[in-house]
This record gives structure tokens, sequence and C-alpha cells, in this order.
């Protein structure tokens, strides 16, 4: 499996040779990387030149590619039409969930999430821990009585103050904005990976977002950088938190009995989730267990 995260912070050439990425440095260093090693190529600059050679290759190799803006935040990402030697056929099965399936299926991520979210508090002994344990078993199929909304207010009110919002452009918003990016960019890669399509979601349905889907399959897993926004709240926003941000993926979690890197984890639940939908069995679904 694909494991390293390269992210490249200075001036660089980035060019394809036999199987590897060739990285020429300012002073004319080159660095060889396996492609077959990488699950995802960051570029935090935009002082970079990439060969479209190389670029064929990620997408061969289903490395996830981000591009950063000049003030070094995600901005897009490379996602190709075909990653999947049956495509059309995952596709039209996607097309085909049944509305039951899926609303049963969001009850167990939204219960799995608010799950996560009661631990961290508990973790930091905040308040309304149990207030959290109420709303997971008020949870209903589609959760169509809103426990993820009042869960979140109290969640986020409880983990950063009264005062917090998700609006504002504090440190702590800088710092869930940016790993939740990478987070998505890692479930994006798994979607597309699998045949699969960002646009068709189990819950989300907005028009103007590419990757409804994703932002279903990402709600287990926010916890991840939640506690790292708990844990530099004080700090500067700088390259090390995001690299400290990014190497979130590189940290291991239990999933289906097995000790994984976060990174392969998604993979496994991704891929247990889609099992559930097209076999119509909630049993299938793997959800991550992890040390916060």
């Amino acid at each position: 499996m694909t494991w390293r995260t390269i992210v490249i912070n200075q001036r660089a050439k980035l060019s394809f040779k036999m199987g590897h990425m060739l990285v020429r440095m300012q002073d004319n260093d080159i660095k060889r990387i396996y492609l077959k090693d990488i699950s995802h190529v960051i570029l935090n600059t935009t002082e970079v030149s990439i060969t479209a050679a190389l670029m064929n290759e990620f997408q061969k190799n289903k490395i996830k590619f981000i591009l950063c803006d000049e003030k070094r935040n995600p901005v897009s990402e490379l996602v190709p039409y075909y990653n999947s030697y049956n495509t059309s056929e995952k596709i039209r099965s996607q097309i085909k969930w049944k509305d039951t399936v899926k609303a049963e299926v969001w009850k167990l991520i939204i219960k799995e999430k608010i799950s996560n979210q009661k631990q961290l508090l508990e973790k930091h002994n905040k308040e309304n821990s149990g207030l959290l344990e109420l709303y997971i078993k008020e949870v209903q199929d589609g959760d169509t009585t809103n426990r993820e909304g009042h869960a979140a207010k109290v969640y986020f009110n409880s983990l950063f103050g009264m005062d917090f919002t998700r609006n504002d452009d504090s440190n702590t918003n800088k710092i869930l904005n940016y790993g939740y990016s990478i987070l998505l960019s890692a479930i994006n890669r798994s979607v597309v990976a699998q045949g699969y399509i960002t646009q068709l979601g189990i819950f989300h349905d907005n028009m103007f977002n590419q990757f409804n889907l994703s932002s279903d399959l990402i709600e287990p897993w926010r916890v991840l950088v939640d506690t790292e926004a708990y844990d530099y709240a004080d700090e500067v926003f700088n390259n090390d938190v995001k690299i400290h941000l990014i190497n979130t993926l590189n940290r291991t979690c239990m999933i289906d009995g097995k000790e994984q890197t976060i990174n392969n984890a998604i993979d496994i639940y991704t891929k247990s989730v889609f099992d559930t939908l097209n076999q119509m069995d909630t049993s299938l679904i793997r959800f991550p267990r992890y040390e916060l």
C-alpha cells in the first residue's frame, strides 16, 4: 500500500523518470522518490514547475495531487476521469443506492461522529459529554431530527468556548479548515480509486459541492483534526502546524481488527460503506478506533 505524503515547500522542478518522481531543488540537488510509495503530493508553494508526464503518472498510480495558493492553503486537487476498470458499473450502482439503506448508513455515520466528539470532550474533562450521549441515542435513520447539528453546537462550544463559531477567522478555524481539507482529499482519492464519483452523496446533496459523497464519509474522521486544533489553539498557524496536520494521515488506528495508517484505514472504511450500500447490509461497515 502507498504510504508517503510528499510536501514541496520551496522552489523546485518536478519530473518523471523510470517509475520515480524527480525533485530538482534550487541547488540542483535531485531527490528520487518511487511513485508506488506515494499516496499524496502537496505543492505548498506556487514556485514549482511540473511536467505533464509526471502529472499523467500521478493519475495512473492513483496519487492525490493537491495545489496550494500563495497563502499555502489548499485550493484544488487533481481528480481523474477514470480510476477503476469498471467505473461505469460502479456509477450505475451508485445511482441505484436505495434511500432506505442510505438513511441507515447516515444514521450510523452520525452516531459514530458524535461518539468520537463525546470521547474528545471526556478526554479534556469538558462539560456536556452526557448530553452528546443522549443525542447518540436519539439519532434516527437519515438523522431527520438533526442530532448532528445540535451535537455540533454543544461540542464546539464545550471544546473551544462559548464565543467560538465556525465562521470567524480564528486560529482554531484555520487549523480546522486546513486539516479537514487534507482529510477530504484522502477520502476523495479513495472514492475515485474505487470507481465511484464524489458528486453523488448519501446525505449531502448540494448542487455546488463537487464532493458530496466525500463530505458524507469524512464525518467520523473529523475528530482527528479537532484534537489537533485544541492542542494548537494557542500556536501560530504556520508551516510547522500544517506539516503536523498533513502527517495525520500517517498516524495509526485500529480498523477491522488490524492496525493501519489513517491513509490505509480510509480505504478500508470507504470500501465497507460502499459494500453496505450495494449489498444493503449495515453489518459490513467498519469504523476506525483511535486514541485521541
